[in-house]
C-alpha cells in the first residue's frame, strides 16, 4: 500500500500546497478560524468523510470508515495563527494586518487536509477508521483540545492511538525527529499584582513605590530557577509585560506584570508556583507593600507513548531512510496542548523538519519571517497517510 500512498500524495501536491498558501494569506487567531474551518470541512466533504463541524468551538472532526472492521487511530492538527505581523516577502504572506501563521499550523492542517485526500481513495483497504481533528486555539491558555474533548471529538469511536507533527524548523525538510516520555514542558501563566502607596516623587520616605518593588519581585523570582529549584528539574520563569505608573513624578501605588512558567517534571511544577508566592510575599510585604497572585495551571507536559512513539519512527524510516529520523535527546521547553489528547489515548507528537539552510529558511517558530521549505508538507502528508494506513492494517505492529 506504501506505492499506492506515495502516488496519492504525489496526485494532490499542488492542492495540498495550494491549501496551505491559501491559509498562510489568510490566517485567523485563536477562537476565530471560521474561514479556516469552512475550508477544511468542505475538503471532507467532497471526500465523503463524516463530518462533524463546531466542535469546541470552530473544531472539525471527520470520521474515514475503512472497508474492514479494525482499530481507529486519531490524526491532528490546528488551525489557529498568532498576533504576529509577517515580516516575508512573498506572494503568499499574510494579507491580515498584524496575524500570521508564525509556528506552522497552516502546514499541520494542510498536512492533515491532504492525508484525508489520499486516504479516502484508499479507504477500501482500510481495516478500521481513520479519526481527522482540525483543532482551535492551541495558542490559548484556555486550549481548543480540552474544549474539543469535552465535546466529545474522542468519542463513536473511542481511538486506539493519536498522532500529531509540529514544524520544527531547526531540522532540515526531509527529516524527522521523535522521542519518547516527555516530549514538551508544561506551560501555566500568572499575574502579579504589587500594591505600594502612593505620592509625590520628591517625597519618597512617605510612600511604598510599587514600581521598585515590582523590580525587585522580577528580580527575585528569576532566582527561583537559579537558585531554589533541582538544576536536574528544569524550569524556565519569564516575564513578558510590566505596566504601572501614572508620570514621571509621581511614585506609582500599583504595577502589573504577567508571566509564564514552563517545567518537565510535575513535582517542580507543583513547587515552581509555591515558591513564586514565597518570594512575592516575602519581597512586598519587607517593603510595607503587599500583592495579589493569580496563578493558571495549564497545559500538561506531552507525554509520548514508548510503543506508538516507535511505530510511527518506524513508518519515517519506510519512507525517509534511517539516517533521516533522528531520536531527540532532550524535550522541548515549548508547550503543546496535544498533550490533553494523550492524557486520554495512547499516542506521540513527532516534530517534522521545515527548515532548509541552502534556501534561507532558518527563521524560528513565532517569528515574523518564518516560513517553511513547502517539500516538507509533501513529506509530513507521507507520513500521516502511512502512520494511518499501516496501523490499520493487517500487520501494523502497534
Amino acid at each position: 500500500m506504501l506505492d499506492d500512498i506515495l502516488k496519492g500524495v504525489e496526485s494532490v501536491r499542488e492542492r495540498v500546497i495550494g491549501f496551505r498558501r491559501k491559509m498562510h494569506r489568510d490566517p485567523e487567531l485563536s477562537a476565530e478560524e471560521v474561514k479556516t474551518a469552512a475550508l477544511v470541512a468542505g475538503v471532507l466533504d467532497e471526500s465523503g468523510i463524516e463530518l462533524r463541524r463546531n466542535v469546541g468551538g470552530h473544531g472539525v472532526v471527520g470520521l474515514l470508515r475503512g472497508g474492514g472492521d479494525g482499530p481507529t487511530i486519531a490524526l491532528r492538527a490546528d488551525m489557529d495563527a498568532l498576533p504576529i505581523s509577517d515580516a516575508k516577502g512573498v506572494g503568499y504572506a499574510s494579507a491580515v494586518d498584524g496575524v500570521m501563521h508564525a509556528c506552522g499550523h497552516d502546514v499541520h492542517t494542510a498536512v492533515l487536509m491532504g492525508t484525508a485526500l489520499v486516504l479516502a481513495k484508499l479507504r477500501a483497504e482500510l481495516n478500521g477508521n481513520v479519526k481527522f481533528i482540525f483543532q482551535p486555539s492551541e495558542e490559548r491558555s484556555a486550549t481548543g483540545a480540552l474544549l474539543m474533548i469535552e465535546d466529545g471529538a474522542l468519542k463513536d469511536p473511542v481511538p486506539k492511538a493519536a498522532v500529531a507533527l509540529h514544524c520544527f524548523p531547526e531540522m532540515e525538510a526531509g527529516t524527522v525527529g521523535h522521542k519518547h516520555g516527555v516530549m514538551t514542558a508544561s506551560s501555566d501563566r500568572f499575574t502579579i499584582v504589587v500594591k505600594g502607596k502612593s505620592g509625590h516623587a520628591s517625597r519618597p520616605h512617605q510612600t511604598v513605590d510599587a514600581v521598585l518593588l515590582g523590580a525587585i519581585v522580577i528580580n527575585a523570582i528569576h532566582h527561583i530557577v537559579s537558585r531554589r529549584t533541582d538544576p536536574l528539574h528544569h524550569a524556565v520563569i519569564s516575564i513578558g509585560t510590566i505596566k504601572g505608573g501614572y508620570a514621571p513624578n509621581v511614585i506609582a501605588d500599583t504595577v502589573r506584570m504577567e508571566g509564564i512558567v514552563r517545567t518537565l517534571d510535575s513535582g517542580a511544577r507543583k513547587r515552581v508556583r509555591s515558591l513564586i508566592e514565597e518570594t512575592i510575599k516575602g519581597v512586598t510585604h519587607g517593603m510595607g507593600g503587599d500583592y495579589e497572585l493569580e496563578y493558571h495551571f495549564g497545559t500538561a507536559s506531552v507525554v509520548n507513548d514508548k510503543k506508538v512513539d516507535a511505530f510511527v519512527a518506524g513508518c519515517a524510516r519506510d519512507i525517509l531512510g534511517d539516517r533521516n529520523v533522528i531520536e531527540m535527546d532532550n524535550p522541548l521547553m515549548g508547550a503543546e496542548d496535544f498533550a490533553c489528547f494523550l492524557e486520554k489515548v495512547p499516542g506521540t507528537l513527532f516534530r517534522l523538519g521545515t527548515g532548509n539552510r541552502a534556501k534561507g529558511i532558518t527563521a524560528h517558530l513565532h517569528s515574523a519571517d518564518f516560513d517553511v521549505d513547502e517539500e516538507a508538507i509533501m513529506v509530513g502528508t507521507r507520513l500521516m497517510s502511512w502512520v494511518a494506513a499501516r496501523f490499520l492494517g493487517a500487520d501494523n505492529g502497534a
